[in-house]
């Protein structure tokens, strides 16, 4: 394992994150235009920021992770595919980050410590983020290696070929983020880290992502869940539109999908009906609002829509077990 010292706090960050921090690549702007397709050891010569951390040695075979910390402003690149699933966890830091295919309109994820990423491109993809506030945006990156996917896919599923994976941007998965921080505890670990736990979190990372994120069987019409384009777009009009009362129809609209069609394969693909996610993200809003602002109560329900105190306060229970007051109080 390699770890690299860094100050990433404070006034320093920026500075930081940004010139010498390349590690020696140029910016992406600056640099030609990338590959179609690379490995997962080579994309982050693709991606500005410094590499914090990174998995070595025969422990790492089936399981490549790194950490990376990323300049707190982005300009658009070009981001190869890469033929492993990847997971991106954010382990530090606030950000808007988004996303398209290119000449597609852009899909933004506002995204905070503990939410995750998941892809398994098969072509190239555009990016740009701006990260919010003075606390570091770090990440780490993990791959999965094609043959462990395929072996797991194998026993669970007796299918010669994995499932494809479904696109997730922004998510929160509890389980997952929890098999994630065992595998970041190894990943810093100089010298500690132990190769049967690290094999064995990367078969738990594999059994997860195939029950819970592999794409269901083709319907009639081909279609298993919304291209990952317009989910992009639905995900990204929810984010903008937290305040507003939410409206089925003209979510579907502006995917131009009927309600019906677009409602049935956005749970395909989210695992949660439209209105269902847009209270997950409401909730994580205020809960951002709760712990970074002084805004008052009443302020912060109405900034993610909820005009009533009570019903704000209800939400917020369902969602995190505490009322908003008792979680500002920590």
């Amino acid at each position: 394992m390699r770890v690299e010292a860094a100050d990433v706090t404070g006034e320093h960050a920026p500075r930081c994150l940004a010139g010498a921090a390349w590690g020696g690549n140029p910016p992406p702007s600056a640099a030609a235009a990338p590959p179609e397709r690379t490995s997962a050891r080579g994309l982050e010569r693709f991606i500005a920021g410094r590499t914090l951390g990174s998995g070595d040695g025969p422990a790492w075979t089936d399981l490549f992770a790194q950490v990376h910390s990323r300049l707190k402003h982005q300009e658009p690149f070009l981001v190869p595919a890469v033929a492993e699933p990847l997971i991106v966890w954010i382990i530090s830091g606030e950000a808007v980050v988004e996303e398209r295919d290119p000449g597609r309109d852009w899909a933004a994820s506002h995204v905070r410590t503990g939410d995750f990423f998941l892809t398994r491109s098969a072509t190239l993809y555009e990016m740009r983020w701006r990260a919010i506030g003075e606390v570091p945006f770090q990440v780490m990156h993990l791959y999965l290696s094609v043959e462990l996917f395929e072996r797991v896919a194998s026993d669970m599923l007796g299918c010669d070929a994995p499932p494809a994976l479904r696109d997730v941007a922004g998510a929160r998965d509890a389980q997952l983020s929890h098999l994630l921080a065992l595998v970041h505890q190894e990943l810093t670990a100089e010298g500690k880290g132990s190769e049967l736990f690290i094999q064995s979190l990367a078969q738990c990372l594999a059994v997860h992502l195939i029950r819970h994120y592999a794409a269901a069987e083709v319907d009639r019409d081909q279609q298993t869940a919304l291209p990952g384009f317009r989910l992009r777009q639905a995900l990204s009009y929810l984010a903008t539109h937290l305040a507003e009362p939410f409206s089925l129809a003209e979510l579907a609209s502006v995917v131009g999908m009927s309600k019906f069609h677009f409602s049935r394969l956005f749970k395909k693909a989210t695992g949660m009906s439209p209105s269902r996610y847009l209270i997950r993200q409401r909730i994580g809003r205020a809960q951002t609002l709760l712990q970074e602002t002084d805004l008052s109560i009443i302020q912060i329900g109405m900034s993610v829509g909820y005009t009533s105190p009570s019903h704000f306060a209800q939400a917020f229970r369902r969602e995190t077990g505490v009322t908003p007051t008792c979680y500002r109080r920590g």
